[in-house]
């Protein structure tokens, strides 16, 4: 049969009322497959450990006892009907609801005796964890400790009762098992990923909403000047202009010149010129290249340009500073060598 063909039986179908397709259906061919997974991971200031991950489908009248566990436990109901009694209070549950049973909280379940009823569950044991080496600002990780900070002293609080699915929480569950089938590079990562979407959209409802996210923000001017910043030192031996900077970071010359100026106390012509004799400078003491060919490498249009410059910046010629740094250095090894000769027993 043609795609046409299925379309249009798909169609014919709809139409006669036929219930549209399950889109969980596919986690039911291995519904032990995210059980089986050692997932554990680090997410800002805990460690939290997937116990369970599963899709489970409950007949009609089904009972489950009254019974409690020391982890977390959401409930997401994909499909079908029932009642939730949560520390003694019942609650009818629908299709796109769900509930969470937080530590010690007894609850039982029952489905509706005329409609079987599925189940999206993940049990999960959240865990302090202490900051690690990568625990930097620098790295956006106090961004991700604040978030998951938040996340789950929500999720400590949640309210006792069923919700709606607002967020479409259940999404991130065939996501996981999708991530499963598929086995993509950076699995630990994906799953990680898909887990804490989970929690982050069970949650959201109840974010405090007065609260401004910590969404991070940059200083555009300082950005854009070590954006230019690290351009010229990358391109220090090519004929660049200003024009060529101001294009790469995406602003006009002028003011380009003014961030060099206000960022960096400096003109674009001085730092260029700083960058170059810095590289000059470590080629004079680190290598024997002639002079001529230092210049060259180091975008000076000629030897002789860099005579003058040079000059004018460190009181003496190339010449004379590299013989000054090299009798400096051959100094510095004679002491070290007896230095060494004196601490000899």
């Amino acid at each position: 049969m043609n795609r046409s063909a299925v379309t249009d039986e798909r169609s014919r179908g709809e139409r006669r009322g036929a219930p549209p397709p399950f889109p969980f259906a596919r986690m039911l061919r291995r519904r032990d497959a995210l059980d089986r997974l050692d997932l554990r991971f680090v997410w800002g200031g805990y460690g939290i450990r997937i116990l369970r991950c599963h899709l489970v489908a409950f007949p009609p009248g089904q009972y489950i006892a009254p019974h409690k566990h020391s982890e977390f436990e959401f409930h997401f109901i994909p499909k079908g009907r029932g009642k939730v009694t949560i520390e003694e209070r019942s609650y009818d549950l629908r299709e796109g609801m769900f509930y969470l049973t937080g530590p010690g909280v007894v609850h039982s379940q029952e489905v509706d005796v005329g409609d079987p009823m599925h189940e999206l569950c993940l049990h999960c044991d959240i865990a302090r964890a202490g900051r690690t080496q990568l625990a930097d600002s620098e790295y956006g990780e106090d961004l991700e400790w604040s978030e998951a900070e938040e996340c789950i002293e929500i999720l400590r609080s949640f309210p006792a009762q069923p919700e709606w699915d607002a967020y479409n929480a259940m999404g991130s569950f065939l996501d996981a098992y999708r991530i499963w089938e598929e086995q993509p590079p950076g699995f630990g990562t994906q799953m990680k990923m898909a887990m804490t979407q989970i929690l982050l959209r069970a949650t959201r409802m109840f974010a405090n909403r007065n609260r401004a996210p910590s969404i991070p923000v940059r200083d555009m001017n300082d950005h854009r000047f070590q954006l230019a910043s690290q351009y010229i030192q990358d391109n220090e031996s090519l004929p660049i202009t200003l024009e060529d900077v101001a294009e790469r970071v995406d602003i006009s010359p002028r003011q380009l010149q003014r961030i060099f100026r206000t960022e960096g106390q400096t003109t674009f012509r001085d730092y260029m010129e700083h960058v170059r004799l810095s590289a000059v400078c470590a080629d004079l003491i680190s290598t024997d290249k002639p002079i001529e060919e230092i210049a060259l490498l180091h975008g000076f249009a000629t030897p002789n340009y860099l005579f003058p410059v040079f000059k004018n910046k460190f009181g003496m010629t190339p010449s004379a500073y590299r013989r000054t740094r090299s009798a400096d250095s051959g100094a510095s090894t004679a002491n070290n060598a007896t230095i060494r000769e004196e601490v000899q027993p």
